[in-house]
This record gives structure tokens, sequence and C-alpha cells, in this order.
């Protein structure tokens, strides 16, 4: 498998044979590896390089954080990476399909489904969020510029009200800031009394807010329209992958430019990058480090996978793992400078700390930031193309969830039945999708939102990846000859153990601001976060019960083994070191005894390999 991926040329030709179109007519395939770098860059590429990695590397030492990331990415996210893009290529099967490998591993696919269904339900209600900031942007004046609105409180104080005529009273900036009640920003109480309508507790769902229904809407029906054929959707027929994935680039470009030219954006920069050394030996930073490199390239939620899956059988996915992987550790170094610069000229306008106005997560992209754009010139302008970016980033990312969870189901199925009528499918999902993201649209949504974010998708996407790891190098063994040498194995399956074993230690309840969740939902946090590890366990035990043997033992060894059917998708492929092994009936044959036969040490007797194929052996007898 592995040699496959490294040794192929462009277009799918490899040395020896002749140039061909190697194309997988049943599923499809990509029209050129442009598309499937670009999908992949923009499924990796997300809203937590722009709102999580930059806070994580000021809080974390500044440049000395850069350190143990780069390693924590050269020995834990490529090698995954790299896996799952081998993995899904290889079998042209998605999540759910690939497991042919070793049926009773299948719970892992089905775990894959479950947190791409959690993370595809919030993460278009946060692409709503970007929407509705988008259109409220397109006015002369932003909305949460000043205190002068009817939902604002007599304790919002906003920087430029006491240049806005008599609605703010003759104090000076120091003054206001040290005013006897906590500082509130006419940017938060936009975000929590305009926007959210936010209710007291998790409980209080309150009403559905209309606004942000009609976005939630919004962004399904451009997710269905950009899916609606598959990857001949989202590449070749309406090109929409070269703007999702390119265009943000533009924006933080636009962005950084117009930052560091901002008055304090280089205090700014200086508190994200300054090294602090004494960090280096923190545990708690190469876990940060690890966890963040996990998660950002998307390991274990099967869209690595299902994107490989229509690559062409000899695409080079060792070249690409690499270059997919370096791109997203990039920009999230990229996106720091441009959110660093902005919140430092925000810091010296205030005359405050930069740590005071440093946020990550929602507060960033709702609260900070925006409150920031307001000291702009052109504030709308550069507000409607930051909101841009978010979407055009988190729509790169839904893309390959929905993806992910229709290519399963269809390859589950696999007849021509449900082939023809994906589109069908992809709409099912998408009415789903909405229909489950409605409770995140009231009054307690962010609540939920933020619930499902911490839980839904945390440690359970390590134990996935920490067992699909065993189940690839260990049980069925294609690995050991890709690092044979020495104890490469064990140490490619030690980076998920240690972010799991850091995930459990530095595990703390979840808080939204001041709000401390309720025992009952923390509870509903671990059940949505076992709901996915379960079904590992529990379709193992499935398939022992269905498979054959006498004992316990044979049955284990039947449910382990790859399935007849294992191997490349097309017949083409299935020859030499890829070629199925015979069935067991097929080999046992008892004939009489004949001398004139020829000699046993001229015969060759098929052997198969660790990872199914067969071999020519000679027999001496």
């Amino acid at each position: 498998m592995a040699d496959k991926c490294s040794g192929g040329l462009l277009n799918g030709a490899v040395p020896g044979e002749a140039t061909k179109q190697d194309e997988n007519v049943k599923r499809g395939n990509w029209t050129n590896q442009i598309e499937f770098v670009l999908t992949s860059v923009g499924y990796a590429v997300g809203l937590g390089n722009v709102w999580r990695f930059p806070y994580l590397c000021y809080r974390n030492g500044g440049g000395a954080f850069m350190f143990p990331y780069f390693i924590m990415l050269v020995f834990c996210g490529i090698p995954l990476f790299f896996m799952e893009l081998s993995f899904g290529q290889f079998a042209s099967q998605g999540c759910l399909g690939v497991w042919r490998i070793s049926p009773m591993f299948k719970g892992v696919g089905y775990g894959m489904m479950v947190v791409s269904t959690y993370i595809g339900i919030y993460y278009n209600v946060v692409i709503c969020l970007a929407f509705y900031y988008f259109f409220s942007s397109m006015t002369r004046v932003l909305p949460w510029t000043y205190c002068t609105n009817p939902w604002n409180t007599p304790d919002c104080t906003g920087v430029l009200d006491a240049t806005n005529g008599s609605a703010a009273p003759p104090l000076n900036l120091t003054q206001l800031l040290n005013h006897t009640l906590q500082r509130t920003s006419p940017s938060e109480e936009y975000w929590r009394r305009y926007v959210l309508k936010l209710s007291d507790d998790i409980g209080n769902l309150g009403e559905v807010r209309l606004p942000l229904l009609g976005c939630l809407g919004i962004s399904w029906v451009v997710v269905f329209l950009c899916l609606f054929k598959g990857v001949k959707s989202s590449g070749k027929a309406s090109r929409v992958v070269y703007f999702t994935a390119t265009f943000p680039y533009v924006v933080l470009t636009i962005l950084f430019v117009r930052g560091i030219t901002l008055e304090g954006a280089v205090t700014g920069i200086m508190y994200y990058l300054t090294p602090q050394w004494d960090k280096i030996l923190d545990a708690k930073v190469w876990g940060d480090a690890a966890s963040q490199i996990f998660y950002s390239l998307g390991c274990a939620w099967g869209g690595l996978i299902t994107m490989a899956s229509y690559n062409k059988f000899h695409n080079n996915c060792y070249r690409d793992s690499i270059i997919i992987s370096i791109t997203n550790c990039a920009t999230s170094v990229y996106a720091g400078f441009v959110i660093f610069s902005i919140l430092g000229f925000m810091a010296q306008h205030l005359g405050v700390d930069v740590s005071q106005v440093a946020d990550h997560g929602p507060g960033l992209a709702f609260v900070a930031y925006p409150e920031a754009l307001t000291l702009l010139p052109i504030s709308p302008l550069w507000s409607v193309l930051f909101f841009f970016m978010l979407i055009l980033l988190g729509l790169g990312t839904q893309f390959c969830l929905l993806e992910t969870l229709v290519t399963a189901i269809v390859d589950e199925v696999g007849n021509d039945w449900i082939i023809r009528r994906k589109t069908f499918v992809t709409l099912g999902m998408a009415v789903v999708g909405f229909l489950l993201g409605i409770p995140l649209t009231t009054q307690a949504g962010i609540y939920w939102l933020l619930l499902m974010d911490n839980y839904a998708a945390s440690f359970s996407l390590v134990v996935i990846s920490c067992i699909m790891c065993v189940s690839i190098m260990y049980i069925y063994g294609t690995f050991s000859t890709c690092w044979r040498h020495g104890n490469a194995r064990t140490a490619h399956s030690v980076p998920p153990q240690f972010i799991l074993v850091f995930t459990v230690i530095q595990y703390r309840p979840i808080a939204y601001n001041t709000y401390v969740y309720p025992t009952w939902a923390i509870s509903i946090g671990f059940l949505m976060a076992l709901s996915s590890v379960l079904c590992i366990p529990l379709y193992a035990l499935y398939t022992l019960c269905r498979a054959e043997g006498d004992t316990l033992l044979q049955r284990l060894k039947n449910a382990t083994k790859p399935s007849q059917d294992w191997g490349p998708a097309l017949a083409e492929h299935r020859a030499g070191r890829y070629a199925p092994a015979p069935a067991p009936a097929a080999r046992l044959e008892v004939q009489p005894l004949n001398l004139e036969k020829p000699r046993s040490e001229d015969v060759a007797l098929p052997v198969q390999g660790s990872n199914g194929s067969a071999h020519s052996q000679d027999s001496r007898l």
C-alpha cells in the first residue's frame, strides 16, 4: 500500500506502464490532483486555524511554542495523515468500506460517522453565525460600534462613544475603563443581547432566533448545491473548490497588510511571537501542541479517507500528505500575524495590555475581532472581508464532513440504484442536518454548540485514532514494511496515546465566560463522546457472534482477517502483489497418487501475505 502511494507519477502513470486513464467509472475520480489537494487543504484548514492556534501560541510561550508544534507535526501529524490518505486511496472506499481490511474493526468507521455527524451539525451553525455577521456588516456603520442601540445596557462602554456626541458622559478613556462595573463592550452586548438573546441556562431554550434559522438554511443550501453531484460538483463542474480553498488566503493577506500598518501592530505581533523558553519544559505546552496538530488536520473524522478514496490508484499520496500538512500548519502561523496585529492596535487604542483583549473561539470571532474592526477606517469593508473569510473556511470543512457521510452510506449499500440516487442521499443528509441544528439557533444554542464542540469531538477522536493505528499496523500488518526499522511502528502509535493521556489529565469541566455548566449537561456531553467510541466494541461483539469457528480464538481470527473482496477496487489493479488470495476451498483438492506428476519442488504454491495478497514460493516436500 505504501509503495504504490509513494512510487506513482502524475496522472496515475507508473514506471513500466503505459500512460492511461485510471478512473473508477462507478465511483468517479478527481479530475486532477489539484482538486484533491485544494479540497483537502480546505478540509484541514478551518476555523480552528484562525481562532484557536494564535491564542495557544501566545499562551504557551510564543515563538517557543513553534518548536513542540513542528515536532508534533513531523512525528504525529504527517504519519497519521499519510496513513489515512493511503488507506482510502488503496481501497477506493469511504470510512466504512475500507474496513474490509479487518471486519471486526468496522465500528471504527461507524465511530467516524458519528463524530462527523456531530461536527457537521454544530459546524454549520458557526457558519450561519458568520453569514449573519456578514449580512449585518453591509451598512455604513457597523451595528456593534456604539452603545446607543436599544439592546445596550448602562454598563456598555464603547471606545468610540466619547467622540459620538452627547451619548457618552464626558469621561476620558482611562476613567471609562476603570468604571466601577466591569466594562461591557458594544460588540459583546450585540453578540449576547441581540444576535443570541442569550438565556440564563442551557436548559432554558427560549425561542428560536428566526434570523439565525434563516442563515442556517442558507448555509445548508450552499453546502448541498456544492455537493449534489459529489466530487464532480465540488471539483470539476462548478470549480467551487478553487475559490473556497484559495480566497481565504487572499483575505488573510489583505487583512495582514492592513494590520501591520496600524499603530501598535508590532506590539501585538511581539506578544504572539516572543519566545518564553522556560515553557518548553512544561508538559502542558507539548500536550497543547500535539492536540492542536491532531485536531486541526482532521484525523479520525473520516474525511481524509473519503477524499482520498476518489484518487487514482497510483497517485502519490505521500507527497500530498506532506504538502497538505505543511500548508495547514503554515496557515495557522500566518493567521496569527493577522489576528495579533489587529489585537495589538486595539490594545494600544484602549490603553490596556494585549493579554486583556486576546481571546479564542467564538469570543475572538464574534466579540474581540469585530470590536477591533470598528476602530479601522471603512470598518464595514474589513468586516465583510473577515466574515466572508470565516464562511469560506467553514464551508471547506463542511463540504468534506457531508461528503464523508454520504460516501459511507452509498459505498455501504453499494448497488447501482443508490449510486444513481446519490443526489437524493445528499439532499436527505442536508435536510436532517438542518433539522438537528435548529435547537442550536435557540436562545440557549451557544451553550449546546460549545458542549458539542468540547465533548463530541474531543477524546473520542483520539481513541478512534489509536484503535485505527493498532488495527492497521499490528493486526493487519501492512505498515510493518514501511516502518520495520527499529521500533518505528511503536513510535508511530505513541503520539495518539500521549494525546489521549494528556487530554484526560488536562480535563476541566466546561464553562462559558462566568456560566458553569450543570452536572446533567456535562453528563450529556460525556454520552455524546461515548456514543462514537461505543460503536467499536459493540460492532466487534456483533462480528464475533457472526464469525465462523468453534472456539473464541477461531472466531477472533476469522473476524480480524481481511475479507475476500479486500483490495484495490479495479480489477486491473488486483494483480501481482495485490492479487486476492484464493478461497480456502479452492486450495484443498484431493487427488489420487500419480507417480507421473511433476516433482513437488517444481510446483509453486500460493502463500498469503500479511496484506491478504498472494505470491509464489517454491515448495520443498
